[in-house]
């Protein structure tokens, strides 16, 4: 008996496996359009909730400012989200896709 290394042991699969078709991400331009739909209003909204407040301070404080709520809000919380809803969009349209090809060929 000879001492193996792990990379010298081969393993043979005991079935075959099984695959799923894995989607691809969304495009860039989808992931431009669901990154707009989280920042525009999140911007509409804290300029109005903060302008008043802010009026006075210079418009670059005033940049810094808004941002400083609006960049962490989008990509912590409002654009995962909206990725995740259109992740299970496109997997219903992939399954009802499947399902009318079915169909069609039985």
């Amino acid at each position: 008996m000879t001492a193996q290394t792990a990379s010298e042991i081969a393993v043979e699969p005991t079935a075959e496996p099984t695959t799923v078709p894995r989607l691809q991400g969304p495009s860039v331009h989808m992931r431009a359009l669901i990154t707009w739909l989280a920042i525009f209003p999140l911007v509409s909204v804290g300029m109005l909730l903060l302008g008043p407040v802010m009026e006075p301070l210079h418009p670059v404080l005033r940049a810094l400012v808004l941002t400083a709520f609006v960049v962490p809000t989008a990509v912590y919380l409002v654009v995962p989200r909206l990725m995740a809803g259109h992740g299970a969009l496109t997997r219903k349209a992939v399954e009802r896709a499947a399902q009318r090809a079915a169909r069609k060929s039985a």
